[in-house]
């Protein structure tokens, strides 16, 4: 899969000629021809990133109040046929297309998609005392949703939920993508970029009312994305069992044994391996010091101290208090290095 990063900026440009350089490259150079207008022309100072990821095309963007249009003219001129979502990480969007408007708030899902005229205005929170807000946008080809053109056309300028469920995950993954591929290998960017693909195409299927419409394997990957999600916020519990994973997901418990088995491990085994990796993590955080072994022990679901310090000792070669033990020396040593070459 390709993958290509690229920093948006125009703090090169003189301030006076920021606004005017930005919105040229929008209307004239741009595959969805867009004209912006911006109360903000003395100083337009816009920076982000843009993450292709094969067909997903990922963009962070941080810029100052702004309005965007896109008339018919403008899609006759050019009209790359994709679909957006996006979401606002610290302001608000009113948006109109198709005959809907709608109020977009931080964190709230927004579709629209580039053959219909639309008008939107970014917000920022806090009033005249923030200038500018940032916006995360997922761009992919309209084609890439497996639903007739009238049924896409329904979601136009509506708001998908984002609290929980399917759309909080999406929410999740297209966050997680757009901090950039410097925290991902490229391995985990073409993963999440697929899984992200995957858990859009279901959030859009769950809205139109349109499940059998997604292929199964798209299906399947996204029942396995929404197991790992639960089991992870529910690893302090712990009564959390195969029985109640499965029940929550509307399967029998057999077919969740048969989904991990395709992977070759266990419910009971990754449920394990995600605690540990907590306990592990708490162990080599400063912070956690004062929080004795056994308590970061059970805030992760071990209910016996000493069946977490087996599990530990086998998985990690070490008790866990040598393992903080040891984290705490190698501190003290990088410490007393520094003071040294400070003197």
């Amino acid at each position: 899969m390709k993958m290509i990063e690229i920093d948006i900026s125009n703090t090169h440009l003189p301030p006076a000629e920021r606004f005017e350089q930005w919105a040229h490259q929008l209307r004239e150079r741009s595959l969805m021809p867009t004209v912006v207008h911006s109360d903000s022309k003395a100083d337009y100072h816009v920076r982000g990133r843009l993450l292709q990821f094969d067909t997903l095309q990922v963009t962070e963007i941080t810029l100052p109040v702004s309005q965007a249009y896109r008339s018919d003219k403008l899609i006759a001129r050019g009209d790359p046929e994709v679909c957006h979502l996006s979401f606002s990480l610290d302001g608000h969007h009113e948006f109109t297309q198709a005959s809907n408007s709608v109020t977009v708030s931080r964190g709230e899902l927004l579709f629209y998609d580039s053959s219909h005229p639309f008008q939107g205005t970014m917000f920022p929170d806090g009033g005249c005392a923030a200038r500018t807000s940032t916006v995360v946008m997922a761009q992919f080809p309209r084609d890439r949703l497996p639903f007739r053109r009238a049924a896409v056309d329904r979601l136009l300028a509506t708001r998908l939920p984002s609290g929980q469920g399917l759309g909080a995950l999406v929410l999740q993954c297209l966050t997680e993508l757009s901090s950039g591929f410097s925290r991902h290998t490229p391995a985990d960017a073409t993963r999440l970029s697929t899984i992200a693909m995957d858990l859009i195409t279901a959030l859009c299927a769950h809205r139109l009312e349109a499940e059998t419409a997604v292929a199964p394997e798209t299906r399947h990957r996204v029942l396995i994305t929404r197991i790992h999600a639960f089991i992870d916020a529910h690893l302090a519990d712990p009564h959390l069992t195969p029985a109640s994973i499965a029940a929550a997901h509307h399967i029998s418990t057999s077919h969740l044994h048969n989904i991990f088995s395709g992977h070759d491990t266990t419910v009971a085994a990754s449920i394990r391996e995600r605690r540990l990796e907590r306990c592990r993590r708490d162990l080599t955080n400063p912070a956690q010091d004062k929080h004795p072994i056994s308590m970061i022990a059970a805030r992760w679901g071990f209910t016996s101290s000493a069946h977490f310090s087996r599990v530990f000792r086998r998985t990690f070669g070490m008790s866990p208090r040598d393992y903080r033990h040891l984290r705490q020396g190698s501190s003290r040593t990088s410490d007393a290095t520094s003071r040294v070459q400070d003197a």
